[in-house]
């Protein structure tokens, strides 16, 4: 059982926003979503890539280290500064990268350049397919993407897709939906919100991170085979509500 099942509603918005009035989906034309668009890769230095914030998403990019993609063809969704590099103990044949934001990919592309790894970049529009052809891709990695992508069912059917069979889908996702999360953003990112902005974040919370973590993990587990799932910083306690990243590795195998 979750915590979350167990608290009022006023008390579950300011923590996992407030889903029965704003819903899953965002409204493009919607002014605090257009306000955001435009603010993301500011909150993302200052939020993602700052203080505490760095230790936990590094926390996840911990399981590349376990991940030989040496010879590989390595698609990444989502990349943003690809910090997961320092974790790499061999080097893809090709690292493909796919995003939605033309200057996060720009970014990512730009890193993996410096380093010497050869790189294609593919721009996206939200909900678009990936013009990649079935079983192309060696791995598949993702991380802190999966809680944005909804409905996310079709979004892993996608992955499966384009994965050889065999091939690996590495990443990790922030525990949202559990209580140290929802606690945790509560007193860092929603103060960046109150200062910084003039958003509802009620509303970006939901229309941001619709997938809460639990529900991510049963989802992966329906299509893909389970290698590995490692909870940080609490793994001997493996509960959503005490966490605050769960990394994976899955297989294709069908």
């Amino acid at each position: 059982m979750k915590i979350r099942n167990f608290l009022p509603q006023k008390i579950k918005a300011p923590l996992w926003g407030n889903r029965l009035k704003w819903g899953l989906v965002p409204i493009e034309t919607d002014p605090d979503w257009v306000e955001w668009q435009q603010s993301y890769v500011n909150f993302y230095n200052a939020n993602q890539r700052e203080g505490f914030g760095t230790k936990v998403n590094d926390a996840g990019y911990q399981v590349m280290k376990d991940i030989d993609m040496a010879g590989k063809i390595v698609l990444e969704i989502g990349p943003g500064d690809i910090r997961h590099i320092k974790s790499w103990q061999s080097t893809p044949a090709e690292y493909i990268l796919a995003d939605i934001d033309k200057q996060m990919l720009e970014k990512g592309e730009s890193i993996l350049k410096n380093a010497g790894v050869p790189v294609k970049s593919i721009l996206l529009n939200r909900g678009e397919k990936i013009p990649l052809a079935d079983g192309s891709v060696d791995i598949v990695v993702s991380f802190y993407a999966l809680e944005h992508i909804y409905p996310l069912v079709p979004y892993l059917i996608e992955l499966n897709r384009l994965l050889k069979h065999g091939g690996t889908l590495v990443g990790g996702i922030p525990t949202e939906g559990g209580f140290a999360w929802g606690l945790g953003r509560y007193f860092t990112s929603r103060r960046w919100f109150k200062k910084n902005t003039r958003i509802t974040k009620d509303k970006i919370i939901c229309w941001e991170h619709p997938n809460f973590s639990d529900q991510i993990i049963k989802d992966l587990g329906d299509n893909f085979k389970l290698n590995s799932v490692r909870f940080w910083p609490f793994n001997w306690l493996k509960l959503h509500d005490i966490n605050l990243i769960v990394r994976f590795v899955y297989k294709k195998v069908s």
